[in-house]
């Protein structure tokens, strides 16, 4: 294991127990991101459970690897494996059985270290931990053992898989040990203060749905933000996804929250962008004070706040028609009406055509705060998968939550687009009734003048046929989607819930 096999090396992904459907697509995101081309391989120990901890996953080079460890959110830590077995007899074996020059650099009177204990699904006194670290007296380490800070971390993992405890799923032939036994050398591991210092707990604005520090982590690692991309956020509420953008290198510029068309002109080189909207001008301009606001937000971590906040309407967008292929990346958690409701420009009486579209009076621009219809979630994705067609460049990602319903023979179909390639779906469970799936998708092909008129039409509809649409939700889909895509219909284990 470790060892060169074809195109580059197998590792070993340690997952932490958190969010399981999230992880392999995180990882095989960080990839791309880090210069991998095509899909990683991946396998798993024999026996093992597909939603155990441990992976082997295929990557060219050490420095890949040590990279997508740094950054992850739900890699513990990835290892090049030395030896494993069902029995510790079996573990020895391999270890003494692996090359001798890949063993070298790492045993040598220079090279301090030390032996870590970590076992999955069970608990060993600290007495037992001794023991097993003093079993490996046969590798001939000649360097100093330092606990704290050593140059190489070994690592000794066990994972029990007979009987379901703290939280390891039951083997799937329940006849069969799932017993498995790791010894290796530590590549990288995450870096999880991040989590604790962008905590909701700490944070000084906050809406009914800002979004978990941890998950707007996730969605940054999907939609591959980095240094030179431009973010954009079009439910951007108290910025909680944005500020895990900036987190990853966000650059703003800000003096107003006017939107300016030239302004989406300027892409700069060396630093992250990121510009949100909202249609709610009070929480993006106001917020509760000049220090409690979505720039306090940013000044709280000492991040540059986003290029701009506009207040606009995803389903009346601002952007000029013909502007296109703007953003690297669209990351948002859409209003789907379980928390919060979805809200869009027009009133009653606009959408009734009781009365015209007026002009407001520049005297009272300032403080007007312009009348709202329901947002239907059917129309709101609808909108959101035309924007993102047309504003992302190609090979843009789209990463947004959509609602599931965990109902017995529910129709879960995806939302899908022409122009979009479905690259993952993670579910995260909120609910007895209702669970949310992280989409991400890569913007595949251009956005043509064909598109764009079939999407007006779609547009019409939904004007024309708003008020009858509110009381026949459960047809919307038919009416929105031509969905291709594949239907979430799946059980979901016992031991499965919001976080794992």
């Amino acid at each position: 294991m470790g060892g060169e096999h074809g195109a580059g090396s197998w590792y070993l992904c340690y997952f932490l127990h958190r969010l399981l459907d999230y992880r392999i697509p995180e990882v095989e995101s960080l990839a791309k991101l880090f210069g991998c081309s095509g899909k990683l391989q991946w396998r798993q120990a024999p026996n093992h459970h597909p939603d155990s901890p441990f992976y082997f996953v295929r990557l060219p080079s050490e420095d890949m690897a040590r990279s997508i460890a740094k950054r992850s959110v739900l890699v513990k830590a990835i290892f090049e494996i030395w030896g494993e077995g069902s029995t510790y007899e079996e573990l020895r074996a391999a270890v003494e059985a692996f090359p001798e020059e890949k063993k070298r650099p790492y045993l040598g009177t220079e090279v301090t270290f030390k032996i870590i204990v970590d076992t999955f699904g069970k608990v060993i006194s600290s007495e037992e931990q001794i023991k097993l670290i003093n079993s490996f007296d046969f590798i001939p380490f000649q360097g100093r053992v330092q606990l704290r800070d050593p140059k190489e971390k070994f690592w000794f993992m066990e994972t029990d898989g007979r009987v379901i405890n703290n939280g390891m799923p039951a083997p799937l032939e329940p006849s069969v040990d799932g017993t498995r036994l790791f010894f290796g050398r530590e590549i990288g591991g995450a870096d999880r203060s991040l989590v604790t210092k962008y905590a909701l707990s700490t944070r000084k604005y906050l809406g009914p749905t800002a979004m978990d520090a941890e998950i707007a982590c996730l969605m940054s690692n999907q939609a591959l933000v980095d240094t030179g991309k431009f973010v954009y956020d079009p439910f951007v509420g108290t910025g909680s996804i944005l500020v895990a953008a900036a987190h990853y290198g966000a650059l703003t510029m800000v003096k107003k929250p006017i939107f300016s068309p030239s302004l989406l002109l300027f892409r700069f080189s060396y630093f992250d962008l990121s510009q949100g909207a909202d249609i709610d001008l009070r929480v993006i301009r106001d917020g509760r004070g000049p220090d409690c606001n979505v720039w306090s937000n940013f000044k709280q971590y000492d991040l540059p706040p986003p290029v701009g906040l506009v207040r606009a309407d995803n389903n009346a967008r601002p952007w000029r028609p013909n502007l296109r292929e703007v953003f690297d990346a669209i990351i948002c958690d859409p209003p789907y009406g379980i928390r919060a409701g979805g809200r869009k420009s027009g009133g009653r009486k606009l959408l009734k055509g009781i009365i015209d579209p007026y002009i407001i009076p520049d005297d009272k621009r300032k403080e007007h705060i312009p009348s709202t219809a329901a947002y239907i979630l059917e129309e709101c994705v609808h909108d959101l998968l035309d924007m993102a067609a047309q504003l992302l460049v190609t090979g843009g990602r789209l990463v947004f939550f959509y609602p599931l319903s965990r109902e017995e023979g529910a129709d879960n179909k995806l939302p899908d687009h022409p122009c979009f390639q479905l690259l993952s779906s993670s579910e995260q469970i909120l609910s007895t009734k209702y669970s949310r799936c992280l989409l991400t998708m890569e913007k595949t092909s251009e956005y043509t003048d064909d598109l764009a008129a079939r999407a007006q039409e779609t547009h019409l509809e939904f004007k024309k046929n708003h008020a009858k649409l509110l009381d026949a939700k459960d047809k919307l889909r038919s009416l929105v989607f031509t969905p291709s895509g594949e239907v979430l219909q799946r059980v979901i284990p016992k031991y499965r819930g919001k976080y794992v």
